[in-house]
């Protein structure tokens, strides 16, 4: 059976290759269940949250990656979160008819995607490359090939239900014939892979499909699931450094203020009297949340 929500590193002994396998579904359908996607939509978001956790996996930081894809297409935005705990986000914006997109670029038009790497400690990081490749994973090995210097290649698959991920990249090392062979045969199994076999086969099973006469190593699975980020305390933050003044004078227009979270569709509502505790005693009882 197919490991759902979960991420697995794998090696191919004697070569310069290495790999990640993910499948999601709970997590995936948590993220879309709090929003009503197209199905264009869906599939694309989709990519994104699988994406998002290959690129985790690889960069090993404490901290958050994100990915974001930037479009003048009806879809505007889309935008995939994780972190080292493996926890996953993500969000879409869009208006009009997107029914007859087929593909990233279809469905964003021209644009640019976004990898933001977000240390716990340390600086932060981006990297951007154009939205010229038809599809994310596309794009997404421009980047690698262009900001990283590091050979990859990237297998997406989602429908209704699941989404899954296959990647692989080349070790660093002193370039030899045997090992451009050895990346070059890696590459040409993982092209015969079908959608179908990407969401239901087992690790086990896709590898032995492809790499049946290489020995294979796999790592310890490491679980994934939807948990988003926000907080009281951040929507107080964020509500401080508006300032006073302006947050009164939105109280007295709608006589309250909501924030809503883009990614859960949790509502931080704040009345006069919470304003006036946030900060005269910023340690006062939170304010509604629903």
């Amino acid at each position: 059976m197919t490991q759902l929500d979960t991420i697995q590193r794998f090696l191919i002994d004697n070569s310069p290759v290495r790999g990640e396998i993910v499948h999601l579904q709970a997590s995936y359908q948590k993220v879309l269940e709090n929003h009503n996607y197209p199905e264009a939509i869906q599939k694309q978001l989709g990519e994104m949250l699988t994406a998002i956790a290959l690129l985790t996996a690889t960069v090993k930081i404490e901290g958050v990656l994100s990915l974001q894809a930037r479009g003048n297409g009806n879809c505007s935005l889309l935008v995939a979160e994780s972190n080292s705990n493996g926890d996953l986000r993500g969000v879409a914006r869009w208006e009009g008819d997107v029914s007859g997109a087929e593909n990233l670029q279809q469905l964003m038009g021209d644009g640019q995607l976004i990898i933001t790497i977000e240390p716990k400690d340390g600086k932060r990081y981006q990297g951007i490359v154009s939205l010229e490749g038809q599809t994310l994973a596309h794009c997404l090995e421009q980047y690698f090939e262009q900001s990283e210097q590091l050979p990859t290649r990237i297998w997406l698959a989602t429908d209704s239900q699941n989404t899954a991920g296959f990647m692989l990249q080349a070790l660093p090392s002193d370039r030899t014939e045997a090992d451009q062979d050895a990346w070059d045969r890696s590459i040409m199994l993982a092209d015969t892979l079908s959608n179908e076999e990407l969401l239901t086969l087992d690790n086990e099973a896709l590898l032995h499909r492809l790499y049946h006469q290489e020995a294979v190593r796999l790592f310890d699975l490491k679980t994934l699931q939807f948990k988003c980020t926000c907080s009281v305390e951040r929507v107080k933050n964020a509500l401080i450094s508006v300032g006073k003044e302006g947050l009164n004078e939105a109280i007295a227009e709608h006589g309250k203020i909501e924030s809503q979270c883009q990614f859960c569709n949790s509502v931080y509502e704040f009345s006069a009297a919470d304003i006036e505790q946030l900060f005269d005693d910023p340690q006062a009882p939170p304010p509604v949340v629903h």
